[in-house]
């Protein structure tokens, strides 16, 4: 009875869990052999929120995407291709993607305007649209509330496994659920953090409330996360919520609101955190906490430039607590600074302190790097500023999947 219980809630995980919400993954033939294409369905129209890459050279269902959530208030889809970005195809692209959320719509009886269309892949190659347009018509048949997999399956690119979640809880006494699956590897840094994150909900919220905190929380979770640095030109975190929980609407300031914020934050905490352990070739986690900065402004800095320091990460990798080059990166991070002030803690052992107190011999502080997850704790004392950022190590296997990415 046990382990039927655990089965059940694991078949309702992902972005089917929320109530009224089906979805389906195939192999439509953009790859070889893997799931390529998804496809996640609200019952009912949904209000939606959306967060995009920052890059200057953006994808054609980034400026699809973009468009229908200004332009309109209600919708129904969300389909994805994996294999293809269509990204740097010009006028072809843009009319490419407008076509597969006219496919969706027609096979679903809705607007072109009720869909958004994500793609991830290779960049500057024009999608195969009419394997796109087959499985556009078979995807369909295949949606159902049950399979989480397959949909968080077809998203995915050089990742190793799927990255999905879900949370319950309860408001006025009624349940509401959050589901989510993203996608990433490489390519992952902020703003966005190549990712792709979709998120589910049966709560019924004002779309502005549901934007802004969808934004903020970004700005926490998957805009805190970075494996290489490089910031993809696909990157988007969308959601639907669509009220079927049957609660009232959430607003700002309420109880409800502090009970979705707090379980939202911890579904796309968890999305991100599984990207990063996921970080092509990667075998460490690294969590960097940067405290007693002048304010968190520049804790965030010094944080991130430990996190993108190619040398900080290599030496993780090679379980070496180079402490030299953590303080460097924070020197050339741009913030105001006391460096003799400065103090470093790896999984709760100190390895310097105050003065330059270097505490452990090399061979004893190299230890505290055998674990697979790694909490760096970098003290300024100068101030209250407080930052977290997560990142993996770089390793020889970074550069041999990048290398023949398109081999």
């Amino acid at each position: 009875m046990q382990h039927e219980l655990e089965t059940e809630i694991e078949m309702k995980t992902g972005v089917i869990a929320p109530k009224g919400f089906k979805a389906a993954g195939i192999h439509c033939g953009i790859k070889k052999f893997k799931k390529d294409l998804a496809l996640i369905v609200s019952e009912v129209p949904a209000i939606a929120a959306g967060v995009f890459t920052q890059n200057r050279v953006q994808a054609a269902p980034i400026l699809l995407c973009k468009k229908h959530l200004i332009e309109n208030e209600k919708f129904r889809a969300i389909i994805v291709n994996s294999g293809n970005a269509n990204a740097c195809t010009g006028e072809q692209g843009y009319k490419d993607a407008f076509e597969m959320a006219k496919l969706v719509a027609q096979e679903l009886n809705i607007k072109p305007e009720e869909v958004f269309v994500s793609s991830t892949g290779v960049i500057g190659e024009p999608l195969p649209m009419e394997k796109i347009t087959v499985g556009i018509k078979k995807i369909v048949q295949h949606l159902n509330e049950d399979d989480y997999k397959s949909p968080a399956e077809a998203i995915l690119t050089t990742d190793t496994f799927i990255k999905t979640a879900s949370s319950s809880f309860l408001i006025d006494g009624k349940e509401v659920t959050i589901g989510g699956i993203a996608k990433g590897s490489g390519m992952i840094h902020p703003n966005m953090a190549t990712m792709l994150a979709f998120i589910t909900t049966d709560a019924a919220i004002e779309k502005n409330i549901f934007q802004f905190m969808l934004k903020d929380i970004t700005d926490k979770t998957f805009n805190r996360i970075t494996v290489d640095g490089d910031t993809s030109t696909n990157d988007m975190v969308l959601a639907l919520a669509n009220g079927m929980s049957g609660i009232e609407p959430i607003i700002a300031g309420s109880e409800a609101y502090k009970i979705f914020y707090d379980n939202l934050y911890q579904i796309m905490k968890k999305l991100s955190l599984d990207i990063v352990k996921d970080g092509e070739g990667a075998t460490k986690l690294i969590e960097i906490n940067v405290e007693g900065a002048k304010n968190d402004e520049d804790a965030l800095k010094a944080a991130k430039a430990i996190a993108l320091s190619p040398l900080v990460k290599t030496a993780i990798h090679g379980e070496d607590a180079n402490w030299g080059r953590i303080i460097a990166a924070v020197g050339y991070s741009g913030i105001e600074f006391e460096p003799d002030k400065f103090e470093i803690i790896i999984n709760g052992t100190p390895i310097l302190l105050r003065n330059y107190n270097v505490i452990l011999p090399a061979k004893e502080a190299n230890k505290t790097l055998k674990q697979k997850e790694i909490n760096l704790l970098v003290k300024l004392n100068i101030g209250n500023g407080k930052a977290t950022y997560w990142t993996c190590d770089l390793s020889e296997e970074y550069v041999k999947i990048n290398g023949s990415y398109r081999t």
